[in-house]
């Protein structure tokens, strides 16, 4: 689809939809009893009418970083308040947090509540890697994390349970679309919703880190003019590191990941650096790795 301000959508021919306006890139996948499905789609449309302008409206301050302490500032809109929530409990760890942190899993996790209802029996919407799910009772979702985007093949899987309490898993690191303090090729998190695994996730991606002189840093805002992170320094090259190095940062990223894990804010955490992997938590099943992983996201598989 040509990107443009205006919501779009269009039925893909394998039954699925992809919902677009401006920023937001959604693909939509639904089973169930056939109405009931259609109805969740119509519900969700209507509801994807208004979030980018509810966004825009309070972008100023959704930019600001949240405070270490006391109240962040007030927002009114639905998906702006899910971004606070998620991103509150890091801004109160001491770390630097925008509630744009949380913004892709939390415009999901807003839309996928249109399909909350009975006759649909799974449901995701997958906003550009970030990804919320609906599952009724007795039904799964499988996941794949795919090494390469350009060339992909299934470097590992993830199936989540409708018991398993889990409704969101998210991506991050410094080669995705969105800027990163740190040098993770992909941060892979499962946590209760999207929001929750959009905002770890980052903080997880950002604290995968290590001084080396093969690590190239700019400004954010010199990266990217609209930038929440301001002058703070981000990753745009990552050369060849060595395995001390390499250890370093993942050792950094994990310890991270295991506190989220151990206060509940996460199941699970998968960390990739360099073709290495180190995972923090359980409650998916993560099959061994293979090949020589640069850029993992995530592929939604049938099953």
């Amino acid at each position: 689809m040509t990107p443009s301000w205006q919501p779009q959508r269009a039925r893909l021919g394998d039954g699925r939809w992809h919902y677009q306006h401006g920023p937001i890139d959604l693909v939509i996948g639904a089973d169930g009893e056939p109405a009931a499905c259609d109805a969740a789609h119509q519900a969700c449309w209507q509801a994807f009418q208004s979030v980018l302008a509810e966004l825009v409206s309070e972008l100023s301050a959704l930019r600001q970083a949240l405070p270490r302490s006391g109240a962040a500032a007030s927002v009114s809109g639905p998906v702006a308040r899910r971004m606070v929530g998620a991103c509150l409990p890091h801004a109160h760890d001491g770390l630097f947090i925008t509630p744009m942190a949380a913004v892709a899993g939390s415009v999901a996790d807003h839309l996928i509540d249109a399909y909350r209802r009975a006759g649909v029996l799974r449901a995701y919407i997958n906003n550009g890697g970030d990804i919320a799910l609906h599952l009724a009772p007795g039904q799964h979702w499988r996941a794949g994390v795919v090494a390469n985007i350009d060339d992909p093949s299934l470097d590992a899987s993830l199936v989540v349970t409708g018991e398993s309490g889990l409704r969101g898993l998210a991506t991050s690191g410094w080669r995705g679309r969105s800027l990163s303090l740190g040098i993770a090729d992909s941060v892979t998190v499962v946590a209760r919703d999207a929001a929750a695994a959009d905002a770890a996730a980052t903080i997880i991606a950002n604290h995968v880190n290590v001084t080396d002189p093969a690590i190239r840093r700019l400004p954010a805002n010199q990266v990217r003019d609209d930038s929440d992170l301001g002058t703070l320094p981000v990753t745009v090259a990552v050369g060849a590191l060595p395995s001390a190095s390499i250890e370093q940062a993942l050792a950094s990223g994990l310890a991270c990941a295991q506190q989220l894990v151990e206060r509940g804010l996460i199941s699970q955490a998968l960390l990739n650096l360099a073709g290495r992997w180190v995972q923090a938590g359980s409650g998916c099943v993560l099959p061994a790795f293979a090949g020589q992983p640069n850029r993992s996201r995530l592929l939604e598989v049938a099953g």
